[in-house]
Parts: C-alpha cells; structure tokens; sequence
C-alpha cells in the first residue's frame, strides 16, 4: 500500500490530443492547460481540494466548439485516476463532501464501486461561465465517471452564480474523491467489497 499511486496516459482523436498525469497521494500541485481557462479553473480547484498532483494538457478542436475538449478531458482524467487506483486494495471506497462558495453549496457523494453512473442535479441559472457553457459540466462529470469507473452523485442543495455553483461541485468532487482514495488504516490491505473485487 505505500507504493505511489501515479499514472499517465495520453488520449488521441481525430478531434483532440489530451496528456495526462496524476499521482493520488500528492500535495495538489497542478498544472493544467486546455486551452478553456475556466475549466482549467475548476481543474486546478479539483487537484488543489483533492491532494491530487494533476498534469494536464489538451489540445482539441476549439474553433467548433468546447464539448470535444471537455468530453475528452473528462475521459482521460478518469482513465488515469482508474488506473493508479488500481485494484482499490486499502482504500476507503466511499467518499461525501458538502462545500460552500457564498451562496452555492454543493454536495457530492462518491463510490469506487467499479459501476459507472452519474447522477447530475445541478441547474445553473444562465448558459455560459466564462467562454463556457455551462451545460458542458454535466458532460464532464459523466465522462469522468463514466472513464474512472465510479458511481458519482453531484447535487446543487442553492445557489444563484453559476461560477460559484461550479466551483462548489468541483470543490465538493475533490473532497469527496480524497476521501475515497485515502488508504483506510482498519481494513488491512483488504478490498472494500463483499465480492472481494471492485
């Protein structure tokens, strides 16, 4: 279990180049370039609140729009976090957090459970954050979930400023994630499944 938990991947379409590296027991360095500076914004936020040393670089296909670039993000990311998590051996599996940013607080519930699945209940009350769209956040959180193999429930409990209900998800998601990740000192090494595999 005192192994690093790091990996590195890169993804490549005919619609984006995406590098990434993360290391899960870091100190949430991040350097994080996708070309659409509010996600990287919130990408920051997620290995800052994560203790997640992220490494990331996307290049995609911005002049149509930003969906591919996020979507592939979102992908990769959650590839690379699957993959230095490894088998989950000693992991807490479950994770929870409930974060604030003014008037938004947001709650996210996550489980390592080897079942992707997202349920999204964040409405934001305008369509753009920045040069983003704000519709575009559910998309990475699926993708992410989806890449990453875990169940991830991402509720808006208020909130009127669609840059603090974002960031309020993705401070929550670190959290929750951190949470998830740590090594559990009572399980033993053992995998925190009744199947004995996640």
């Amino acid at each position: 279990m005192n192994e690093p938990r790091i990996a590195s991947l890169q993804r490549v379409t005919g619609e984006t180049d995406i590098s990434v590296t993360v290391s899960l027991d870091g100190t949430g360095a991040a350097s994080v370039d996708t070309g659409i500076g509010f996600f990287d914004h919130m990408l920051t936020a997620l290995a800052k609140h994560g203790m997640i040393d992220l490494d990331i670089v996307a290049k995609g296909d911005l002049h149509i729009d930003f969906h591919h670039t996020v979507e592939d993000t979102g992908i990769a990311l959650g590839q690379a976090i699957g993959r230095a998590l490894g088998d989950k051996r000693g992991v807490r599996r479950f994770g929870s957090a409930l974060v604030p940013l003014d008037e938004a607080l947001a709650e996210v519930v996550v489980d390592l459970s080897g079942r992707p699945f997202l349920a999204w209940s964040v409405e934001f009350p305008a369509s753009t954050v920045g040069e983003m769209d704000t519709e575009l956040f559910e998309e990475f959180f699926r993708a992410f979930a989806m890449a990453a193999m875990m169940t991830l429930h991402v509720t808006k409990k208020t909130g009127r400023n669609c840059h603090h209900i974002a960031e309020s998800a993705f401070k929550a998601t670190a959290r929750a994630l951190r949470m998830a990740v740590e090594y559990d000192p009572r399980a033993a090494g053992a995998i925190p499944s009744t199947k004995g595999i996640l």
